[in-house]
This record gives C-alpha cells, sequence and structure tokens, in this order.
C-alpha cells in the first residue's frame, strides 16, 4: 500500500485526534523524570560494586543560607562551645606558678650567669610532674630547639619558661580573636576588627585618657593600620593567623603596660599620642572644617612640598567622595607616607607613579613626576637638576632586571624603594637627598663641637 494512501485514510479516519503539543514545562519534567530514573539506577548498580565508598568521610558542609537562622545560631553556638574547650585546654594562671616551681626544683647546677639550667633528664621528669596540658611542651623538638650552646647539654630555664608563656598567649588570643569570627572562616572583617578593638580599649591602661567621643576614631585609626599592611589586596578581610604572625598585636597589647616610656608611645601607632597626633593633623589640614579634605587642603601635609602632580594621581586613584578625602584613605595616606620602606608602602606609592597601568616606571614616568619636581625648584629660587643625572642615578640605586623598566618588585629588592618615591613626590625630599653630603658633615661638625665643649 502506497504511502500517500495511509496519510489520507488517517487524515480522515473520525477516531483520530490532533496531537497536543507539550508545553516547554511538561518537557522539562519529563527530561528531569528521565533523568531521575537513570541516574538511580546507576548509583544503585555502583552501591552493589562499590561498597568501599561508605568509607570516604564527608568533608564538605554547606554553610546556613542569610535566611537560615536556627542553622546559624546553632553554628554560632557550637564554635562558641568549642572555643570554651580549647580555652579550658590552656595553661592557667596557677597551672603556670605550678609549672615554674616545678622546673626551679629540677635545675642543674652550674648556672650560666644568673640563668638558671635544666638537662633532659630532668626536663622530661618536668614533664611527667607538670600534669597533662604542659605534655605538648616536653618534647625532645621542643628542647633540642632552645639548645644552643651549653656544654652540659642543658637548656635555659627562663627560655623556655618564655615559650610555654608565648605559646599559651598565641592561643589565648587565637582564640579570642576567632569569637569575633562571624564567619567561621578563620578571618575577620574590618566589623569584626572594629568591635575586637573596641571591647579592647578598656583593658589597656594607656588609654585611659582617651575621651569615649574619641573611641570611633581611634578604633578606625587601629584597624586601618591591619588592613593597610595585611590586607594587599584590599579583599576586606585579614587571616586571622596573618595577624598573629605580626608584630602589630604586641604593639597593641604592650599597651597594657603601666608604665611604657613617652618613647614607646611616640614610635607606637596605636598609642594614645600617636593616634592623637594623626587625627590632629586631619583636623589642622580641614580648613573647611567639613570633615573630608580637598588636594588644596591635603598639599599642606607635612613639610607642604608634595608635588600637584603627585596629588592629582592620589586623588585619581584613591576613594574619594565628590573628589574629596575621608579620614579612612587619609590614614592609607598617612601609613604609606611614613614606612616607605615596608613592601605595602611601596605598592600604594607605586601604584600611584605608575600613571600608564603598565605594572612598571619607564623613564617617561620617571620624567612625568620629576618635571614637577623642577618646577617647585625654579619658584624656590633653586637651580633645576638636570633629569638625566637623576635618571641615571634612580636606575643605578635600583638596579632593576630590565635595564629600561623599574618594577615593584625590583623597587622592593633594592631596598632603595623609599628614597626613589621620595625624589619623585616631594621637593623636600629630593633636597635632603641632593644635600645628603652636605648635611652629614654639618651633623658631624656639630656633634665635634659638643664632644669638645
Amino acid at each position: 500500500m502506497d504511502w500517500k494512501d495511509v496519510l489520507r485514510r488517517r487524515l480522515l479516519s473520525p477516531n483520530t485526534e490532533p496531537k497536543r503539543k507539550k508545553s516547554e514545562q511538561e518537557l522539562k519534567d519529563e527530561e528531569m523524570d528521565l533523568f531521575t530514573k537513570y541516574y538511580s539506577e546507576w548509583k544503585g548498580g555502583r552501591k552493589n560494586t562499590n561498597e568501599f565508598y561508605k568509607t570516604i568521610p564527608r568533608f564538605y558542609y554547606r554553610l546556613p543560607a542569610e535566611d537560615e537562622v536556627l542553622l546559624q545560631k546553632l553554628r554560632e553556638e557550637s564554635r562558641a562551645v568549642f572555643l570554651q574547650r580549647k580555652s579550658r585546654e590552656l595553661l592557667d594562671n596557677e597551672e603556670l606558678q605550678n609549672l615554674w616551681f616545678l622546673l626551679d626544683k629540677h635545675q642543674i647546677p652550674p648556672m650560666i650567669g644568673e640563668e638558671a639550667m635544666i638537662n633532659y633528664e630532668n626536663f622530661l621528669k618536668v614533664g611527667e610532674k607538670a600534669g597533662p596540658k604542659c605534655k605538648q611542651f616536653f618534647t625532645a623538638k621542643v628542647f633540642a630547639k632552645l639548645l644552643h650552646t651549653d656544654s652540659y647539654g642543658r637548656i635555659s630555664i627562663m627560655q623556655f619558661f618564655n615559650y610555654v608563656m608565648r605559646k599559651v598567649w598565641l592561643h589565648q588570643t587565637r582564640i579570642g580573636l576567632s569569637l569575633y569570627d562571624v564567619a567561621g572562616q578563620g578571618y575577620l572583617r574590618e566589623s569584626d576588627l572594629e568591635n575586637y578593638i573596641l571591647e579592647l580599649i578598656p583593658t589597656l591602661p594607656q588609654l585611659d585618657g582617651l575621651e569615649k567621643s574619641f573611641y570611633s576614631f581611634y578604633v578606625c585609626t587601629a584597624v586601618r593600620k591591619f588592613f593597610f599592611f595585611l590586607d594587599p589586596l584590599r579583599t576586606g578581610k585579614i587571616k586571622i593567623q596573618d595577624i598573629l604572625a605580626c608584630s602589630f598585636l604586641d604593639d597593641l597589647l604592650e599597651l597594657r603596660d603601666e608604665e611604657l616610656s613617652k618613647e614607646s608611645q611616640e614610635t607606637n601607632w596605636f598609642s594614645a599620642p600617636s593616634a592623637l597626633r594623626v587625627y590632629g593633623q586631619y583636623l589642622n589640614l580641614d580648613k573647611d572644617h567639613n570633615g573630608m579634605l580637598s588636594k588644596e587642603e591635603l598639599s599642606r601635609y607635612g613639610t607642604a612640598t608634595m608635588t600637584s602632580v603627585f596629588l592629582d594621581r592620589v586623588f585619581q586613584e584613591c576613594l574619594t567622595y565628590d573628589g574629596e578625602m575621608d579620614y579612612k584613605t587619609y590614614l592609607d595616606f598617612v601609613l604609606a607616607l611614613e614606612n616607605r620602606k615596608e613592601p605595602a608602602a611601596l605598592q600604594y606609592i607605586f601604584k600611584l607613579l605608575d600613571i600608564e597601568n603598565k605594572g612598571y616606571l619607564n623613564v617617561f614616568s620617571l620624567n612625568y613626576f620629576f618635571r614637577a619636581i623642577q618646577e617647585l625648584m625654579k619658584i624656590h629660587g633653586q637651580d633645576p637638576v638636570s633629569f638625566q643625572d637623576v635618571k641615571d642615578e634612580i636606575f643605578d640605586m635600583v638596579k632593576p632586571k630590565d635595564p629600561l623598566k623599574i618594577s615593584l618588585q625590583d623597587l622592593i629588592n633594592s631596598n632603595q624603594g623609599d628614597t626613589v618615591t621620595t625624589i619623585l613626590i616631594d621637593l623636600n625630599g629630593f633636597w635632603t637627598y641632593e644635600n645628603r653630603e652636605a648635611l652629614v658633615a654639618n651633623d658631624s661638625e656639630n656633634s665635634t663641637d659638643l664632644d669638645d665643649a
């Protein structure tokens, strides 16, 4: 029978209804049903043939979503209980005193100066008597780490006790910081660190004189140093491990010392005098008292000799509000200029000097900034210095891998980054560099006169 006849009969048949076209949703449902069916069959087949999969431990735990309030609360409570348990595992003051008593009792003469010593045999005896919390400290590895040049093979009791104290302090501090880790991922966001420092202020005797109205500015000043140096990629969070590894926390907790010298306070970024100095400078620069700094106001920073070209770049690259700088952005600026030897500070300034955003400084970039120095020299009645001479000096100081380009890493490796950046952005800095030999000679003459007197 011809296919045409079959088709004709099919169409003429009264019982034949036109087939309804399935909707897109129905097709998706059908596809999902088939996928589920085949996947279940496949999984069932593997289950029969591969039983070892049951021994694989779970390695991924999904974080609760924002709307899963109950799960979030449960997670927070479980973390708090875990941290409390870890805290109880640390040595308390009474246990530390007992440890010191045991070490002193088992010392081995002779003493070295005023240092009491202990050998490995007695070291292990103390470990057995000190209790389970101390077990981690009484190992051959720790003893060998503290063993230096003693001819009797002993270690200093004081050095060992300081080692234990430092370890206990680090664990206590880690637990304390972890309590502010809202995400529970091992890092602190800016708001987390702000809360930590705000609640730390009452425990620091050196900050007793601060007015409560200044607390928010102090916290901002303190937190900014952590984030400027420990968050170079500006992710908005810092690993707790990095906070513990750097010296900033030591500087901050140094303020617990009620007899901290004036000199130490002046050099400590976190001290009350230092914070008041930085904030006072900001207020003095803010001539229109609007709480922000314009380019003209910032130009009076320091010796007021920074070039307008450099200041233009600051306002182009840094976060501003209607063309003006807030206190937080100002703090980054101050930290960069006051710590020009540090890689994070050099990275900040390098980004401003890299006007073509190529990742390196070439002769054009150097000339662009030094031309502004030459103009300021003319304004102040000084004879301009040849750019060619300065350019050669810069390349001689840095010794870059590529003789025509200076990368950020070249600047850092040369240990001359602070000098190079100062030459390019600040007339007073360039003048000091240019007259360094005369200044050194003058200082020597003055010191000689003082000696004679």
